[in-house]
């Protein structure tokens, strides 16, 4: 007959078994995850900020502090109001194009302005990282990050996490798009890190075999497991 601690350590065990798959038809895994999903490159790198609706910016023009503003927030609708002149698009303009579209549009007003951008809140450029991660919540996006980028602002997996099943979730022409990757791959550089952005959601995977390992460790003092082999 069994005894007890063993059908304790069996019975932990073939959880794994049960462990929920995160593969499926609208996952895209492999290559086409990374066509959906393109690997960080040092194309990436130069890329500026894009900046949103609701995120907040300085505008800094050289001796012209009348027409300086600080802490303008762009609206819903992605547009900026501005002394002299007016409303303007700033929605999807980085904030490098930004100051050259201002500059053109205050040398109306101002001989050679010299106009500095800077984003100072951002709102739009967030991502979201779930799942077995020790701090999940929201996370400014700043300038180019990765995967593993997003996984570490959260402080990391937990110990339950799966990591072979870490997913991507982007919303692309108006539709949720699912790309599914192997972190345990990305760090040994086997595979490239996916580079994220602004509103992409990360789920880290749980693994039902850790939890139950993990469990059974917890358990092993008063279930005197190792003591009963």
């Amino acid at each position: 007959m069994m005894r007890p601690s063993r059908l304790v350590l069996v019975c932990l065990l073939a959880t794994s078994a049960c462990t929920p798959s995160l593969k499926g038809p609208a996952v895209r895994q492999g290559e086409s995850a990374y066509a959906l999903i393109p690997p960080h490159t040092s194309d990436t790198a130069v890329l500026d900020y894009v900046i949103g609706p609701l995120d907040t910016i300085d505008i800094n023009v050289f001796n012209e502090p009348e027409i300086t503003s600080k802490g303008v927030p762009v609206d819903a609708a992605g547009n900026l109001a501005l002394p002299l002149i007016g409303r303007i698009r700033a929605s999807g303009l980085t904030a490098t194009s930004l100051a050259d579209d201002l500059r053109q549009r205050y040398s109306r007003y101002y001989v050679d302005p010299q106009i500095t951008v800077i984003v100072t809140s951002s709102v739009s450029q967030r991502v979201t990282v779930q799942g077995e991660v020790k701090e999940p919540g929201i996370y400014d996006v700043r300038g180019p990050t990765t995967l593993l980028d997003a996984i570490a602002l959260a402080q990391g997996e937990d110990e339950n996490a799966a990591l072979r099943e870490v997913v991507v979730i982007r919303n692309i022409d108006g539709k949720r798009m699912v790309a599914l990757f192997d972190v345990n791959r990305i760090r040994r550089g086997d595979d490239p890190d996916p580079a994220v952005r602004g509103r992409d959601v990360i789920v880290v995977g749980h693994s039902n075999s850790k939890k139950a390992w993990h469990d059974l460790l917890r358990a092993a003092p008063l279930l005197n497991v190792f003591t009963q082999f």
